[in-house]
C-alpha cells in the first residue's frame, strides 16, 4: 500500500491576501502622532514658547493618520476597503476634535496646577498668609460638606419626585411637577444664591452667610437634574419586570423597591454623578449664599465658610504684588477640584458595578 502524504499548507500572509494586519492600523496612527509631537516640540523650541501646543499637536496627527491610512489601505486592500477604512478615520477625527477642548484643558491644568500640589496645600488654610504658601484644606473641606449635604438632600427628594411621576403619577399634578422641574432646569445659578440668601436672611436675620446656606443653593440646582435623569432611567426599565413582580403576587411599593431600582441603580448613580458634577465647580451661589473665608469652618451653621470654587476665583482676582503665588494656588485649586469630581465617579461607578443585578444574587 503506498501512503499520500500532503504537501504542508502554506502561510497566508495578510498583506498578499489584500488585508492590512490588524496592527498596522495602530502602528500608523502611533506613528503620525509621534511625528507631529515631534514637529511641534521642535516648533516649541525654535519659537521660545513655555507652553506645548497639545491641541494642534493631537489634531495634525490625526489628521496625517486619516490620510495615511487611505492610501496604504488603498494600495494594498482596494478601493472598497480604502473607502471603508477612510470613513471610519473620519468618524474617530470628529471624536477627537469633540475631545480637543477635554485634552486642552487637562493638560493645561495639570501643567500649571501640579507645582503647587504638596502637602502644605492640603493640610493648610490662608489665614494670615500673603504671597507664599498656605494651602486649600478650609476650601476643599467646605466644598465637600456643602456638596456632600445638598447631595443628601436632593438625591432622596429627586429619587421619589422621578419614582412618582414613572410610577404613579398621572394627571394634571403630575404634569405640574413636570413643568417645574423643566423651568428649576433652567434657572441661572445665581438666582438659586440669592434664594438662598433671602431664606437665610428672612430665618437668621440680615446679612447672614453661613456653609448652609451655600448647600440650600447647590441643593436648589442638583434637584431638578437628579429628577429628570432618574426619570429617565426609570422609564427604560422594562415592563415585563413589573409584571412578572405583580404576577407573583408582589405589591408595587415592594416591585418598584427590589426590582425597578436595583434595574435602574447603575444609570441612577450615573445622574446623580452628573448633578454633582453640575453643581461642584458652581462659584456665584456660594460667593452669594456661603460668602467667604479664609479660615477652617467645620459648622455649617456658624459663621462663612469657603469653597473651591470661590478659593480659585478669590487667588485670582486678589493678586498681590507678587502674583505668582497666587497665580499657582488658583491652578492647584482648578486642579484639585477636578481630581474630587474623577474620584468621586470612580467611586459611582464602583458602587453602580456592586449593585448591579447581573453581580448580585
Amino acid at each position: 500500500m503506498v501512503s499520500t502524504v500532503s504537501p504542508p499548507q502554506a502561510v497566508t500572509n495578510p498583506l498578499t491576501a489584500g488585508r492590512l494586519p490588524t496592527a498596522v492600523p495602530w502602528g500608523i496612527l502611533a506613528g503620525t502622532l509621534a511625528a507631529s509631537a515631534a514637529v511641534f516640540g521642535l516648533l516649541q523650541a525654535s519659537t521660545a514658547e513655555e507652553d506645548y501646543n497639545i491641541v494642534g499637536a493631537v489634531f495634525f496627527g490625526v489628521v496625517g493618520y486619516v490620510v495615511l491610512i487611505y492610501i496604504v489601505s488603498r494600495l494594498v486592500e482596494g478601493t472598497r476597503r480604502a473607502t471603508d477604512r477612510f470613513v471610519t478615520a473620519l468618524v474617530g477625527l470628529a471624536f477627537v476634535i469633540a475631545m480637543l477642548p477635554l485634552i486642552s484643558l487637562v493638560f493645561t491644568v495639570l501643567a500649571q496646577g501640579s507645582g503647587r500640589i504638596d502637602l502644605d496645600f492640603f493640610t493648610l488654610s490662608l489665614r494670615n498668609v500673603l504671597g507664599e504658601g498656605g494651602g486649600a484644606a478650609h476650601a476643599i473641606i467646605g466644598t465637600l460638606l456643602m456638596t456632600g449635604v445638598a447631595t443628601l438632600i436632593s438625591v432622596p427628594i429627586g429619587l421619589l419626585t422621578s419614582i412618582y411621576l414613572v410610577e404613579y403619577g398621572r394627571g394634571r399634578l403630575a404634569q405640574a411637577i413636570t413643568f417645574l422641574v423643566d423651568v428649576m432646569t433652567g434657572i441661572p445659578s445665581i438666582v438659586a444664591g440669592l434664594f438662598a440668601f433671602a431664606l437665610f436672611e428672612l430665618i437668621l436675620g440680615p446679612g447672614t452667610r453661613v456653609g448652609l446656606s451655600g448647600a440650600i443653593a447647590l441643593t436648589v440646582l442638583m434637584l431638578p437634574v437628579v429628577v429628570r435623569s432618574s426619570e429617565e432611567i426609570l422609564r427604560l426599565v422594562p415592563n415585563e419586570l413589573r409584571e412578572a413582580s405583580y404576577a407573583l403576587g408582589v405589591p408595587k411599593w415592594l416591585t418598584i423597591l427590589k426590582v425597578v431600582i436595583p434595574t435602574a441603580i447603575a444609570g441612577i448613580t450615573t445622574g446623580v454623578m452628573l448633578s454633582i458634577a453640575r453643581v461642584i465647580g458652581e462659584t456665584a451661589p456660594l460667593l452669594i449664599a456661603a460668602g467667604f473665608s479664609n479660615n477652617f469652618n467645620f459648622d455649617l451653621t456658624e459663621g462663612r465658610m469657603q469653597s473651591l470654587p470661590v478659593y480659585v476665583y478669590y487667588s485670582y482676582i486678589s493678586q498681590g504684588t507678587d502674583f505668582q503665588p497666587y497665580i499657582d494656588r488658583a491652578w492647584a485649586g482648578a486642579l484639585t477640584l477636578i481630581a474630587i469630581v474623577m474620584i468621586l465617579n470612580l467611586g459611582a461607578r464602583l458602587v453602580a458595578r456592586i449593585f448591579a443585578p447581573k453581580l448580585g444574587r
